[in-house]
């Protein structure tokens, strides 16, 4: 059974940083397409990052040169390195692992950017 634990949010200033952590279990990371998705009161959940198994990296443009998505396959977790953040940035944010017709998601975790 293919769980994911999320980890790193909480609040944070504008400008601010923060990393989130996202361990599976029960499988090997390496597989798995890895990807973080964000969701916001009212609004549907978006795509913010992804990770291929080969290191391919594809990240929304709302959020481009400010966050970042990494993957460290002997850890089996999943980074998302959230930089200059914004109060719009403010959202529950999920990890995803995608392997075939598997998908997989953590329980998400909240990040709430305000002064």
């Amino acid at each position: 059974q293919v769980q994911l634990v999320e980890s790193g949010g909480g609040l944070v200033h504008p400008g601010g940083s923060l990393r989130l952590s996202c361990v599976l279990s029960g499988s090997n990371l390496s597989s798995f397409r890895m990807g973080w998705y964000r969701q916001a009161p009212g609004n549907q959940r978006e795509l913010v990052a992804q990770v291929t198994p080969l290191g391919t990296l594809n990240i929304a443009d709302s959020v481009k040169g400010r966050f970042t998505a990494s993957r460290d396959n002997a850890a089996n977790t999943a980074y998302l390195n959230m930089n200059s953040l914004k109060p719009a940035d403010t959202a529950v944010y999920y990890c995803n692992a995608e392997l075939g017709t598997n998908t997989y998601w953590g329980q998400g975790t909240q990040v709430t950017v305000s002064s």
